[in-house]
């Protein structure tokens, strides 16, 4: 998969709202983060997504590529301070086909947070 395919994220609002909980999906672009990547043009990317889209999502493989991911996504969330909006950032486990090879990578889901 190239940086700039498409997915969809299911959002779901918190447990305990009023309102029921919502399975829509919204496109999200996946940002590849490996070890080389440079954190703050990464988090400018996120910002950018964010900004377009308002989910994000961040792959990593490995712990030097996930720590470069992780302070992308703090670097972007004050890029987007600054413009009044905050975001959330929800890690999971996904499992990616790299030259035919399963591999386990960490995924970040960074959205605006709720209002």
């Amino acid at each position: 998969m190239s940086s700039n395919s498409t997915h969809s994220v299911a959002i779901a609002r918190a447990v305990g709202e009023s309102e029921p909980i919502s399975t829509e999906t919204h496109p999200s672009e996946v940002l590849k983060v490996s070890t080389r990547s440079r954190p703050s043009a990464v988090a400018g990317a996120i910002a950018g997504v964010i900004r377009d889209n308002g989910v994000a999502e961040v792959q990593s493989i490995g712990a030097g590529a996930t720590n470069q991911a992780i302070k992308a996504v703090a670097i972007a969330r004050s890029y987007l301070n600054e413009e009044g909006i905050d975001i959330m950032c929800v890690p999971s486990f996904i499992d990616v086909s790299i030259e035919e090879e399963e591999r386990t990578a960490i995924r970040l889901i960074v959205s605006r947070r709720p209002d």
